[in-house]
């Protein structure tokens, strides 16, 4: 290989790499592992309290599926707005309060899956509650057929309630501060 063909395939490399996440901040293997047992042992414990209220209640919607996605930001991405306690509930229960709305008002699947996606969006940008995962939760309860407003309560807003608190006491005990404090 010639020297500027090197070179220019080093340039190809450092200037595409960010497609193969070479934006990707460097994360130690400590952060990574932390990080990771910080999400199983958070959901493990949403994932049991859901269980044994949904058997103290009889209902049958007991987790919300999308709760995966938001434990990858809370556990992983602490400090982003978007992983903070307002964002994570009240986007999520925003969410599926439009999402069975749409599952109730539009009969059709291909108006009533784009819009609550876009409305729930719409409602956390005025709520300030901008969290990625609660758009599916929009869509969750309008593929699920969910047409009782119960579902934004028990499971969405109970799961992300208990979500964060799991969240805040495991992130604090290994020495990453949870909740974000607002600058003074």
């Amino acid at each position: 290989m010639t020297q500027s063909m090197k070179h220019s395939l080093k340039f190809l490399l450092k200037r595409y790499s960010f497609y193969l996440g070479g934006d990707q901040p460097a994360v130690t293997w400590y952060e990574r592992f932390r990080s990771a047992l910080g999400a199983f042992i958070g959901l493990m414990l949403v994932i049991t309290v859901a269980m044994y209220l949904r058997e103290l209640s009889g209902i049958d919607e007991w987790l919300m599926a999308s709760l995966g996605a938001s434990a990858l930001l809370v556990f992983v991405l602490p400090g982003s707005p978007m992983a903070q306690p307002w964002a994570v509930i009240a986007g999520n229960t925003l969410s599926a309060l439009v999402g069975v709305s749409c599952a109730i008002l539009v009969s059709s699947p291909l108006l009533a899956l784009p819009m609550a996606a876009a409305l729930s969006i719409l409602g956390m940008f005025m709520l300030r509650c901008l969290h990625p995962p609660a758009a599916a939760v929009a869509l969750i309860a309008v593929l699920g057929g969910i047409t009782h407003y119960r579902y934004a309560f028990f499971p969405v807003m109970v799961d992300s309630a208990l979500l964060i608190l799991s969240g805040a006491a495991y992130s604090n005990l290994t020495g990453k501060p949870y909740p974000n404090r607002p600058p003074k």
